[in-house]
């Protein structure tokens, strides 16, 4: 196929980085995939800028610039010390200082964090901010841990994280398991440590207090802003189509909003213990009451919402609809949950979440002719709004929530332009994999090739 690595030659020079990356690397299968991904449809860059292959660009754009591991102990509400690992990768800053969100659940790990880290040198440089690609987090896991046990686990990691962190090295926002409350404690804990209050360190800050609006619902908004513009240029709109959303957090809450306020129906949300479906439409108000304010499961929606049904395990990607948008984590959407979508009839799909279709799932969605945005040009409105909120730090100026929803969609619709034109330029209109991936290796390359060998 035109978007894998076919010539001989490419072949030389990429599957000797895979092998080291591999080496380097085991036990990491997603950040494997993810270099993977982004090397095997780089290849017509390849064929074209061989000074790329010369200057090592590869080899140096796989390895991260700093990775940083540290223990996290902390005191329980039972007066129990418990120990966690926090993890801060920061994989290249040719573009500007690193800039990535910060992830609190279980399945945390290095190979986790180096997955997100490389996805974000990408994204962030799709959205032409000036930032470079970042990410951390710990094997902690919030939920159903009091206020108490939150902040004091919040300023343990703080403790160590805070000597790697600053507006012009690496600024850190939210992701899974750090929210509002996660986000104020570390703010909190950094402003402390270093006596000053440095707001553009952080972002996804309350808007009382040095945050932007639309933070909080940029990346679900963005998600939804790039398919309007996927399906524009199909002779498509969003009115009128049903979405099945996965996940309850932000990303899936905003673009179920979205959805609803550009005429679509969005109809299912999902945590681990299952998936909701209504076919009146999710009722949003209920659904934020439930996740955002209870911290509750979307069973507890179910119960409340006549006409909902709720299904405990199952795949929310067998639910019949036009759109899909997996909102919840990576590789939770398989070959056969792609096949049970195209069977179904969906024209297209949008990432919400980072990497959440595995390889196969995203052959299928071309096999099929499906319309597929990758995660990192669909969901680049939360790291793009980030670099707003960091813009109004540094000018100490403050935008209405209108002024920067326009803003937060010309960035989407500039990212999808860029995208297409990418896939186009390198002979495979419409493949936005090709593109996204093409067009910001160029942004990054570059870069690196200006500055030297560092």
């Amino acid at each position: 196929m035109p978007h894998t690595l076919s010539s001989p030659s490419l072949r030389k020079v990429v599957d000797p980085i895979l092998e080291v990356v591999a080496a380097r690397n085991p036990g990491e299968p997603e950040f494997m995939q993810a270099v993977h991904e982004v090397l095997e449809s780089i290849a017509p860059v390849l064929d074209e800028r061989p000074d790329y292959v010369e200057a090592g660009i590869l080899e140096r754009l796989v390895e991260p610039e700093r990775q940083v591991v540290f223990r996290v102990p902390w005191v329980d509400d039972d007066n129990r010390v418990q120990v966690s690992r926090g993890f801060r990768v920061q994989f290249n800053s040719a573009l500007g200082p690193y800039k990535g969100g910060l992830r609190f659940h279980p399945s945390v790990n290095l190979g986790i964090v180096k997955f997100l880290g490389f996805e974000q040198i990408f994204k962030n440089a799709l959205t032409a901010q000036g930032i470079g690609g970042a990410k951390g987090g710990s094997d902690f896991d919030p939920h159903g841990r009091s206020d108490g046990e939150v902040m004091r686990f919040c300023q343990s990691f703080m403790d160590e994280l805070y000597r790697h962190l600053g507006e012009h090295t690496d600024i850190p926002a939210g992701d899974i398991g750090v929210g509002a409350r996660e986000i104020g404690y570390l703010f909190g804990r950094y402003r402390k440590i270093m006596n000053r209050h440095e707001s553009g360190m952080f972002t996804g800050k309350g808007v009382a207090w040095g945050g932007a609006e639309v933070r909080t619902e940029a990346t679900g908004y963005g998600t939804v802003f790039f398919l309007e513009q996927m399906l524009e240029r199909s002779g498509r709109a969003v009115e009128g189509m049903r979405a099945v959303v996965s996940g309850s957090g932000n990303v899936a809450l905003y673009a179920i909003e979205k959805i609803q306020q550009l005429g679509g129906l969005a109809i299912t949300a999902s945590d681990s213990s299952g998936y909701v479906v209504d076919e009146k439409g999710i009722d949003l108000d209920l659904l934020k009451q439930v996740k955002e304010v209870e911290r509750l499961r979307v069973s507890d929606y179910a119960e409340r919402r006549r006409g909902a049904h709720f299904v405990r395990g199952g795949s929310v990607w067998d639910v019949p609809a036009d759109i899909a948008l997996p909102s919840a984590t990576q590789n939770e959407l398989d070959g056969a949950a792609a096949t049970s979508l195209v069977r179904n009839g969906v024209v297209a799909v949008a990432e919400g979440a980072n990497m959440p279709c595995t390889p196969e799932a995203v052959d299928a969605f071309r096999d099929a002719s499906v319309l597929f945005a990758p995660g990192k040009a669909a969901n680049a409105g939360g790291v793009a709004t980030s670099a707003l909120e960091m813009s109004q730090n540094a000018s100490r100026q403050r935008w209405s929530f209108a002024d920067s929803e326009d803003r937060l969609r010309g960035i989407m619709t500039s990212v999808h332009d860029m995208t297409y034109e990418s896939s186009e330029r390198y002979g495979v209109p419409g493949d936005y994999v090709v593109g996204a991936n093409t067009a910001s290796f160029v942004k990054v390359a570059d870069a690196m090739l200006a500055q030297g060998v560092i």
